[in-house]
């Protein structure tokens, strides 16, 4: 009897905590923003120091690749990149920005032109995890703009549309982050 008046209090006890624990006063507060900025959300704000990268963080802690995170930015990009995925990600390099017309980065990078900005930035994500030994001459990929994307593969080298070159390759947490030369444009784009 002494058993089950225990296994009774332990019980009670156990439910109110969970109880406390679960109720709206017991969660963490919220992050707060400055009065003229909207209060930081989406999956690209968790913290997490432990767990492999996501894409977006692959991107953000790499030096080569500032233009690229700063256009994702603009683009509204964040969170959709730093969701579950999967994803392949051709990711250009500051270098391949550099090689546009003069000014073409800094026009795309205007609220004007976001919606041509996501466009030309989902061209380079394809809704799948591509290795790079997956990717073989002759493949066209779908990419998240709708547009394809021809690979071909020349003295071992993987090169999109005939103009960009992967010259490396980085697992993240929702996919995989190719590294190009070169900045691919949507046929719409070009």
């Amino acid at each position: 009897m002494k058993s089950l008046q225990l296994v009774s209090v332990l019980f009670s006890s156990s439910l109110a905590l969970f109880s406390t624990a679960c109720s709206p006063q017991a969660t963490a507060p919220a992050v707060a923003a400055a009065p003229d900025e909207a209060p930081v959300q989406g999956q690209a704000a968790v913290a997490d120091n432990e767990s492999q990268k996501d894409i977006v963080k692959v991107a953000v802690g790499s030096p080569d690749h500032t233009t690229l995170v700063t256009a994702v930015q603009a683009a509204g990009l964040v969170d959709v990149l730093a969701n579950t995925g999967p994803f392949t990600v051709f990711a250009p390099t500051n270098a391949a920005f550099a090689k546009l017309p003069a000014g073409t980065v800094a026009t795309l990078l205007k609220p004007a032109n976001k919606e041509k900005l996501r466009d030309i930035l989902q061209y380079h994500v394809a809704v799948a995890v591509y290795r790079p030994e997956m990717l073989k001459n002759g493949m066209t990929l779908n990419m998240a703009s709708g547009d394809n994307v021809s690979i071909t593969v020349k003295d071992g080298k993987i090169v999109l549309n005939g103009t960009a070159v992967v010259v490396g390759s980085v697992t993240a947490a929702n996919g995989i982050v190719h590294v190009i030369d070169g900045v691919i444009l949507p046929p719409a784009a070009k």
